[in-house]
């Protein structure tokens, strides 16, 4: 029962997309159609993700503040929750909001996963909507250099790099009240370096088009971490201005 919603919800509409790509503006390529539905999907998830981003810039502004009631209530925990909502909601910013796009992420990467392990057997076709074209076959390379049905180590490596990149873009600048015992900075460090060689390690086992997918779509994530990032500056000064 479970097994057939997912695949309802998640596995049919990602492999029909992806075929329908690979049949149409993709011009049989298959990494090109990877790199498409990849686009599609982050443009669809853009507003959420932008929200999430500018949650945790500000929740990084103010780790300060945070710290400093966290310290000062840290005997009254129902006082100290009350005070950091407080300034959650003076500020706008809903703590949670950073998980939302990771949760919708996990069914979508395992949704690819299945796409790309059982996607490319012929039988599989069978799963195509009425509307989407069958082909013949299916090339799993990439420009004739990636056999994104299998597993490629360089792949992975680059996967895991990006996912550094990105993961220190949004790491808050040191402080001077962030010493040795600044336990959350610590942990903000150790999985600054972890998620790297958690995504090599995934995607090293993995057939390479789904470290294709977390490829693009953590440079989609970098380039709209960016984009979001200096437009909030560029309006704060504003507002300063004004």
């Amino acid at each position: 029962m479970i097994g057939d919603l997912f695949n309802s919800i998640f596995y049919q509409p990602l492999f029909n997309g992806l075929i329908f790509l690979y049949n149409t503006i993709a011009f049989e390529s298959f990494g090109v159609a990877v790199i498409l539905l990849t686009l599609v999907i982050r443009f669809a998830l853009y507003p959420l993700n932008k929200k999430a981003i500018e949650s945790q810039k500000a929740l990084n502004v103010l780790q300060p503040k945070i710290k400093e009631i966290q310290a000062k209530f840290k005997n009254d925990r129902v006082k100290q929750s009350e005070e950091l909502m407080k300034i959650y909601q003076e500020h706008k910013i809903n703590p949670a909001s950073g998980c939302l796009p990771i949760l919708i992420q996990l069914p979508i990467l395992i949704g690819l996963y299945q796409v790309f392990f059982r996607g490319l057997d012929p039988a599989s076709l069978d799963a195509l909507y009425s509307f989407v074209s069958r082909p013949e076959a299916i090339n799993p390379w990439f420009f004739g250099l990636v056999d994104l049905s299998k597993n490629n180590a360089l792949m992975a490596i680059l996967a895991g790099a990006l996912t550094f990149v990105q993961s220190k873009m949004m790491m808050p600048k040191q402080t001077a009240s962030s010493g040795p015992g600044d336990f959350a900075a610590a942990m903000q460090k150790q999985m600054l370096y972890m998620m790297p060689i958690i995504t090599i390690f995934i995607t090293w086992k993995l057939p390479s088009g789904l470290a294709l997918y977390w490829i693009v779509t953590t440079l989609f994530s970098i380039f709209q971490q960016y984009i979001t990032l200096r437009t909030n500056k560029k309006n704060e000064k504003k507002s300063l201005a004004g």
